[in-house]
C-alpha cells in the first residue's frame, strides 16, 4: 500500500468514528505498527487535515472536516459489480434499479 493510500484509508478510519482512537487499534486496523500511524498523523496534521488528540490518548477527526470523493482499489470495484449484478437479476425492479445508478455513477467518476 501506497503512502497515500494508507492516508486516506486512515482519514476513512478516523472519519468513521465519533470519538477518539488510539494509535494501537488505527495501527491493528490497517496492520502497520503504531510508529507509522503516528508519522502518518503527524503528516495529515501537517498537511491541515483537523486532526485533534495525541500519543496514548487517541486521536479524532474534526467532525466538520470534509474527505474526497472515494477511491476504490480493484478488488472494491469488482465485489461492487458482482454485487450490483446481482441485485439487478434477483430483486425487484426498484433495487434493481438503485443498483443500475449506483453502478452508472461509480463508472461515471461522480
Amino acid at each position: 500500500m501506497s503512502k497515500s493510500e494508507r492516508l486516506f484509508a486512515l482519514l476513512t478510519l478516523l472519519h468513521a468514528r465519533r470519538y477518539a482512537v488510539t494509535a494501537k487499534v488505527l495501527s491493528e486496523a490497517m496492520d502497520v505498527s503504531e510508529r507509522k500511524i503516528y508519522r502518518d498523523i503527524q503528516s495529515l496534521q501537517l498537511s491541515g487535515v483537523p486532526i485533534t488528540g495525541e500519543a496514548g490518548i487517541g486521536y479524532l477527526l474534526d467532525k466538520k472536516a470534509h474527505l474526497p470523493p472515494l477511491m476504490f482499489n480493484e478488488e472494491e470495484v469488482m465485489a461492487l459489480a458482482v454485487g450490483m449484478k446481482m441485485v439487478r437479476a434477483w430483486s425487484d425492479k426498484g433495487l434493481a434499479k438503485a443498483a443500475t445508478s449506483a453502478s452508472d455513477k461509480i463508472q461515471s467518476g461522480s
